[in-house]
């Protein structure tokens, strides 16, 4: 009788071991993704984010030990060119399914950038520099719709790699999507009080977030995400602060504090809590995306309420 058990035993082992092994290693370009994955893969894995923290999603290049583990990893999940152009020559090597590119999926709400920047409007021939933003803006997962939606594609994905987990990788997509749905409708009542309030933001990344709230942003430093504001830019905002009636700005995470004190010095606005967009300051993991949310929409609360 012990040697069957034996065997039985070995053969459980085995089983297990070849299970586990079937769990797809995966690669993401930024914290915000790494984040909706994690929360798909749960305890079967740990999805590892590419981007150093705290670094720019925009321009960053791939550390070789980082370039070596994105070789190794059986699953690419990112944004796309638009948001992180230095994976795109990686990601088009890889073989067909092997990456998921987010923002070009037809599930995903796309929309572009402002045509018209309104800190610009009276100064259009002063200063050119910062006018990088075009095309469509890939800041989608502000929309918690899109983040809900991108959950089911990394599950399918996740599932077409791994179809002994798919069931698995379902329902923690299907919960996910739940909690997304309890914090949207949170953050909509939470948000509700800076509507029609206008409000300066760090750079032009809150598109998403703006059209799927109902908040008016009246303007914002840098137009690009890398980009420094000159100076007709700054006196173009500056003028902007009072014709538009803002009543609080709200840099982002490590935007200069020269910059900020040039913005309001003499305006009668209220400057608020840092933004942090790309959740660069955040711990990775599943609840990064929304603990990024409710922060954002705890700062701009707290600031067009304040006394």
């Amino acid at each position: 009788m012990i040697r069957p058990l034996l065997l039985s035993s070995v053969a459980l082992c085995l089983s297990l071991t070849a299970a586990s092994a079937k769990v797809p290693q995966v690669a993401t370009d930024i914290p915000v993704v790494q984040s909706l994955a994690a929360m798909v893969m749960q305890s079967l894995g740990s999805p590892m984010v590419l981007m150093d923290a705290g670094a720019d999603a925009h321009d960053y290049q791939l550390r070789p030990s980082q370039a070596a583990a994105l070789e190794d990893a059986d699953l690419l999940i990112w944004i796309g060119p638009e948001m992180t152009p230095w994976l795109e020559r990686a990601a088009a090597a890889r073989p067909a399914g092997a990456t998921l590119g987010l923002l070009a999926d037809p599930a995903t709400h796309r929309r572009s950038y402002a045509t018209e920047d309104p800190a610009e409007a009276d100064h259009a021939a002063d200063d050119h520099a910062d006018h990088d933003h075009q095309g469509t803006d890939p800041h989608a997962w502000l929309d918690p719709t899109n983040a809900a939606a991108w959950l089911g594609l990394i599950a399918d994905s996740l599932a077409a790699q791994d179809p002994e987990h798919a069931a698995t990788y379902r329902a923690n997509a299907d919960a996910a999507r739940e909690r997304l749905a309890r914090l949207d409708a949170e953050t909509a009542a939470r948000l509700a009080v800076a509507r029609q309030k206008p409000l300066i933001l760090g750079h032009d990344a809150y598109g998403y977030l703006a059209e799927h709230y109902g908040l008016t942003v009246a303007g914002t430093i840098a137009t690009g995400d890398a980009t420094s504001p000159g100076a007709a830019r700054l006196s173009a905002l500056h003028d902007l602060v009072a014709r538009s009636g803002a009543v609080c700005f709200l840099p982002d995470v490590g935007q200069p504090a020269n910059i900020i004190q040039v913005l309001t010095d003499g305006a009668s606005i209220r400057v608020g809590r840092p933004l942090d967009p790309e959740g660069r300051a955040e711990a990775p993991g599943p609840g990064l995306y929304p603990e990024l949310l409710s922060k954002i929409a705890a700062s701009i609360t707290d600031c067009v309420t304040a006394p």
